[in-house]
């Protein structure tokens, strides 16, 4: 990827900073000028990673998430949300539709969601160190 722009932030896993993650990645995404679906699939996306964080990553506490946003010059976005929290003890399980270890009032359907509005989706996790959601996506040129 010949990098364009990136945006980098850290921030407490707050549930009140996922709409800042959403507001933050929407706004610097835009220099790209996605179509409304595209950005809205994107911030979605975003909302989802960083939910999972917030939920899964520091169950217990408030822990940092870190952010990058690479934009390329052929128009792709690179997303990935890092956690330092607990990590996942087995990623493709976690990544099955409906698995959850949130309890009964959470989906299991955040990666989901996540694949399906992204055009890829890589998780790296080590339990006990963390976990590392990287997403891209592509926006198409209208010139």
């Amino acid at each position: 990827m010949k990098e364009k722009n990136v945006f980098k932030a850290e921030f407490p896993s707050r549930s009140a900073n996922e709409g800042f993650a959403r507001a933050a990645v929407g706004a610097f995404v835009s220099q790209l000028d996605p179509t409304m679906d595209e950005l809205g699939d994107i911030k979605t996306a975003v909302s989802e990673a960083v939910t999972n964080c917030i939920v899964h990553a520091y169950p217990d506490t408030y822990g940092s998430i870190r952010l990058k946003v690479r934009l390329s010059d052929d128009g792709e976005v690179e997303i990935t949300v890092k956690d330092r929290g607990v990590g996942i003890e087995d990623v493709e399980k976690a990544m099955t539709p409906m698995f959850t270890t949130g309890g009964d009032d959470r989906s299991g359907m955040g990666f989901t969601i996540i694949e399906s509005f992204m055009d890829s989706l890589r998780v790296k996790s080590v339990p006990g160190r963390g976990t590392a959601v990287t997403m891209k996506r592509r926006i198409a040129s209208r010139r």
